[in-house]
């Protein structure tokens, strides 16, 4: 029997990479990155009012570039590449014409930032997420947030595109369509068949669109029109199915099998969001939580409780069946900042070096080092400034993007490692929210394996965060997780393996560090994460 491969594509904020991974044993036989050429330059984005856009071509040239470097630095043959999923960012949607391309592509929409992907961190739909909540709650149907959490966010699906179809009349008139972003990129793989029978992906649609069994779909025509006739127009040519991952969306047309240099029976999985396909390429289990630990965090669990299919759990991002495994519920939570913390304090150091002329050649990944070190040996103590963690607003529990970080307790005597130190123990307690917030509602975990970038890289935050949960946390070997999770899925859609658990078994990565919980420091944590709690609901009641 001929080996056989597949691949994963991972669209992350600032990359995409894509890896050949073999289907006997997971093997990650080679890999490529590319770099986001639009967005690397800033473009079409407007941080201070937190507005993050990204051009479909730079994921266009990303997919065919990462894939066909991967082929090429490997030595398979291309027939025996047996199936690709696509797992991105979320909620990231893209408004299309009536033509099924997207706005962006065409001449009067190319350097349009409302027209181009409306990234999963932008906020500028705050007061639409807002709007969305408090009518869910009084008008005369089902309350259509119940199962993301009660209280919809500025991050997802219908808050962003209701923002931009008031604020931008022409691409209200030409946006016809707005697909997610793992479904847009799957969509151009397989040709760009009639929307109507496109396989959307269940993941995207459940936690980001409110869809669900319980209303036939999406929200009720009736109640997007009280928003926005805008929207109720939407969902008359939008999907009623979605379809988990493990599913075939198509295969791979003529056009993209010659840009790929692969067959066109290459089978293409539905699409899904990528802490979903993280925590496959982890390995997730039964009353395990895997923490997708980058920029931000998404905090995935599954429950096979059938009480939980008709309760809504509050506070988090959704509850949906197969957005993990098939016939399982799968849970998100998550913190809408978490590297990104970090990383903006180092911007703030690193102001000067880049606007002052001097003769060190200092980047921030040395700062970043230099002050995580110095954090590391300093004493637990009153001398650590009380910080909130909430930079880019709150998602969980209880999605508020209003919210903004706080740093207290300065003094003459306080230096930027205890700033530095402050700020990860604040990511580490909204962590521990979050843990508190699932067990709070029986959800049971006994185990934690965290993946990414920080959960790589950080060695200081890990052991913090072991300490102020007071629970050991085992670290993923793979550095690529969320690839290696949608080229799990891909198996499955190819019939390399029957189900996701049984690709898991063979698939999944191993962990290989575990860092425990230190005695001595727990019981400070707790007395500070207590102080946390406190001037956290003082923020949030006085400015939220």
């Amino acid at each position: 029997m001929k080996q056989t491969y597949v691949i994963g594509v991972d669209f992350g904020t600032d990359s995409v990479r894509a890896i050949l991974v073999n289907t006997k044993d997971g093997h990650v036989i080679s890999s490529a990155i590319h770099q986001y050429a639009r967005w690397s330059k800033g473009l079409y984005c407007e941080p201070k009012e937190q507005k993050f856009r990204q051009h479909p071509l730079d994921h266009i040239e990303g997919i065919e570039k990462s894939i066909v470097a991967t082929v090429k630095n490997s030595d398979v043959d291309s027939s025996l590449i047996k199936g690709i999923c696509i797992d991105t960012t979320g909620s990231s949607p893209i408004p299309l014409h009536k033509n099924r391309k997207a706005l962006a592509l065409t001449e009067d929409f190319k350097e349009n930032p409302n027209a181009m992907m409306i990234l999963w961190k932008d906020h500028t739909a705050v007061s639409e997420a807002k709007e969305i909540t408090e009518l869910a709650k009084t008008w005369d149907g089902p309350n259509v947030t119940q199962f993301v959490g009660g209280v919809y966010s500025s991050e997802w699906y219908w808050a962003k595109i209701l923002h931009i179809s008031r604020i931008d009349s022409k691409v209200r008139s030409a946006a016809y369509y707005w697909m997610e972003h793992c479904d847009y990129m799957t969509y151009l793989l397989i040709g760009s068949p009639d929307i109507e029978n496109f396989k959307r992906s269940r993941c995207a649609a459940g936690h980001k669109a409110m869809w669900h069994p319980q209303w036939d779909g999406l929200p009720p025509k009736t109640f997007l029109k009280t928003l926005d006739p805008y929207l109720a127009q939407l969902r008359c040519h939008s999907y009623k199915q979605t379809f988990t991952s493990n599913q075939v969306a198509g295969k791979l047309c003529e056009e993209w099998a010659v840009r790929l240099g692969l067959s066109q029976d290459t089978i293409v999985a539905v699409g899904t969001f990528d802490a979903h396909a993280g925590a496959v390429g982890a390995g997730i289990s039964k009353n395990t939580m895997v923490k997708v630990m980058g920029t931000s965090t998404c905090d995935i669990v599954f429950s096979s409780s059938r009480a939980l299919e008709e309760v809504a759990l509050p506070g988090i991002c959704g509850q949906v069946e197969g957005a993990v495994i098939p016939g399982q519920l799968g849970l998100e939570a998550g913190q809408s900042a978490f590297g990104d913390v970090l990383a903006w304090f180092v911007n703030l150091l690193y102001w000067p070096l880049q606007n002052i002329q001097t003769d060190q050649n200092i980047t921030p990944a040395d700062i970043h080092l230099s002050l995580s070190k110095a954090a590391a040996v300093l004493e637990d103590s009153s001398a650590i400034p009380l910080s909130i963690d909430w930079i880019n607003g709150r998602r969980t529990p209880d999605a508020n993007q209003h919210l903004k970080a706080v740093i207290s307790q300065l003094d003459l005597g306080t230096q930027a490692p205890h700033i530095y130190k402050s700020l990860v123990e604040a990511i580490c307690f909204g962590a521990k929210k979050i843990l508190e917030h699932f067990e709070h509602y029986t959800i049971e975990i006994e185990q934690i394996i965290g993946v990414g970038g920080v959960a790589k890289k950080s060695p200081m935050v890990m052991q913090t965060l072991a300490n102020v949960l007071n629970r050991s946390i085992k670290i993923s070997a793979t550095d690529q997780a969320c690839a290696l999770g949608a080229s799990i899925y891909a198996a499955v859609a190819a019939g390399i393996y029957s189900t996701v658990e049984e690709a898991i078994k063979y698939m999944s990565s191993d962990c290989d560090k575990e860092y425990c919980p230190e005695p001595e420091k727990v019981s400070f944590y707790i007395k500070k994460y207590k102080q946390y709690e406190v001037l956290g609901t003082f923020v949030e009641e006085t400015f939220g």
